[in-house]
């Protein structure tokens, strides 16, 4: 018998894999990865050159994108069955050998691969790797600490109506809006809201080769991609620097 193995990627740029998850990906005999029809996968992306022996792969390939509303019935009737299919062949996956999924970022933060985990516990022995999250990558390269002192970060979905995204940002002082895509518009207009768009930033492919990081308010884009982070930086407590 053997097990599931989650190992999270981290933000984009292999260096910044952990060394359990590189040992994991590169022993690997079977790996899985998320990924849209028709596309490589960000995930498998990643580990380019990474895979050795020839390993068995297995794309798991999402039912819907954009083709439906996220909060319909519909939709979430369709991913429904897809965890519950993926779910029933990765057990059987492995019982032959290890199953290594691959997750960008943190599989535990809002990853796909949680919604698999919730059906497949007590049913086959798992083991989760965690990763740097993707915004903490993102912060990186703006060369700005993300928070100080007593600072309250706020993590926000771009998927979440303007108001509240809106009351949300008016009442903290560090911001990270993820799920950005097709959202920026609404995003943008509930910084604006907030009286916090000039302090907006936006990173496009963070620690990736094709990284932007531009200033939001400045941004002519009506959507951006799927992996792009909207952030505000906090201006807490700190320590004064001598001149």
């Amino acid at each position: 018998m053997g097990k599931i193995i989650c190992a999270g990627l981290g933000p984009g740029d292999p260096d910044l894999m952990s060394l359990r998850a590189h040992r994991a990906v590169t022993e690997a005999t079977q790996v899985a990865y998320f990924r849209k029809a028709g596309r490589a996968g960000q995930a498998r992306r990643i580990v380019n050159g990474l895979l050795r022996g020839d390993p068995v792969e297995h794309a798991m390939e999402y039912p819907v994108t954009t083709e439906l509303p996220f909060d319909s019935p519909d939709y979430n009737a369709a991913l429904a069955r897809f965890y519950d299919d993926w779910a029933g062949r990765l057990q059987a996956l492995s019982t032959a050998s290890d199953v290594v999924v691959l997750c960008e970022g943190d599989p535990f933060f809002y990853g796909s691969f949680m919604h698999l985990y919730s059906r497949l516990l007590g049913k086959v022995a798992m083991e989760i790797i965690p990763g740097i999250t993707g915004m903490s990558g993102c912060w990186t390269a703006t060369g700005q600490p993300i928070t100080w002192g007593d600072d309250v970060l706020s993590v926000l979905m771009g998927t979440l109506p303007e108001a509240d995204l809106a009351r949300h940002m008016a009442g903290a002082d560090a911001l990270v809006v993820m799920k950005t895509g097709r959202n920026l518009p609404k995003i943008r207009r509930a910084l604006q809201a907030a009286g916090r768009l000039d302090a907006a930033w936006l990173v496009e492919a963070g620690t990736m080769p094709n990284q932007r990081i531009q200033r939001l308010a400045e941004a002519e884009a009506t959507e951006c991609p799927y992996f792009a982070i909207v952030l505000v930086h906090g201006h807490g407590r700190r320590p004064e620097v001598p001149e």
